[in-house]
């Protein structure tokens, strides 16, 4: 009926046809290959790349490059990072989708991710500039990318309104990079060239483990269950601890930000809509 009086069905795009969840995945590999092939056309400026899309706390201190706020939430140091990322997204990202709704859940996921920007700035900047304080709250001269900030923020809002839904924590690949990077910072060269070929060994079998169906292989990859409210402090605080002692890739104050700004989202809408939230805590933690 629309078509004979001159109206015609809006047509969606692709994007609008997909989750938002699938199309943020999408998005961050596009972005990373992206940024791969610039780094191939501009070999000899890889330094201004990595400048103009990674989060530098130092730059942001100087009024440079704020637009990487946005940027440093689409790129990703490697492909494992990007892997382990969009694994996590795919299934915390299309559970909170359907609890909060699409539209929602894209604002909540790019707020949650520029806010967890901002506290890696912001602790790194006030903090970071002794030996323990780049410890704990990281070094201002090193810049941060990924979407791990905005994940955890994901993780706060779940901790929040399903507290008690029991979750997965992969922990062999986690435990591959510590192991790795404390063999790189406490052995000799050619002692964690050895170390290391077994760890990236391990690594790449546990991803294979993650997805197999054969219940025995899939323990290889070490996944613990845990209530959700657990599982940020988990992924936080033991690696604080072990960043106490070796340097690790793991911007753990881009997690506490991102967190920060789920848990408050969370309780917002606890308390704005107590009976709807009352039920999905009930619904999902049977």
């Amino acid at each position: 009926m629309a078509e004979i009086y001159g109206f015609y069905p809006r047509k969606k795009s692709i994007f609008g046809l997909l989750s938002a969840t699938t199309t943020l995945i999408i998005l961050n590999v596009l972005a990373f290959i992206m940024f791969l092939i610039l780094l191939v056309l501009f070999r000899n400026n890889t330094q201004s790349l990595y400048d103009f899309v990674a989060l530098s706390p130092l730059n942001i201190l100087h009024g440079k490059y704020l637009w990487t706020f946005i940027t440093s939430m689409f790129m990703h140091d490697g492909v494992a990072h990007l892997f382990f990322n969009m694994f996590s997204l795919a299934f915390i990202g299309s559970f909170v989708e359907k609890i909060i709704g699409r539209k929602r859940f894209i604002s909540f996921y790019l707020i949650s991710g520029l806010f967890a920007g901002i506290v890696f700035v912001a602790l790194s900047g006030l903090f970071g500039n002794s030996i323990l304080g780049a410890k704990i709250f990281g070094d201002p001269n090193i810049s941060g990318v990924g979407a791990s900030g905005a994940i955890f923020g994901l993780l706060g809002l779940l901790a929040v309104l399903v507290p008690y839904s029991k979750v997965y924590l992969i922990l062999g690949p986690l435990l591959a990079i510590v192991v790795g990077s404390i063999s790189e910072s406490a052995l000799p060269a050619s002692s964690s060239g050895v170390i290391n070929l077994l760890v990236n060994f391990y690594f790449v079998i546990s991803v294979f483990a993650i997805f197999s169906f054969n219940e025995r292989f899939r323990k290889v990859a070490l996944p613990i269950g845990m209530p959700l409210w657990l599982l940020p402090i988990v992924a936080i605080i033991p690696l604080v601890v072990v960043g106490l002692f070796v340097p690790l890739p793991i911007a753990n104050t881009a997690h506490f930000g991102g967190l920060l700004a789920g848990l408050a989202y969370g309780f917002y809408l606890k308390s704005k809509y107590r009976k709807k939230t009352r039920y999905i805590s009930k619904h999902f933690s049977q």
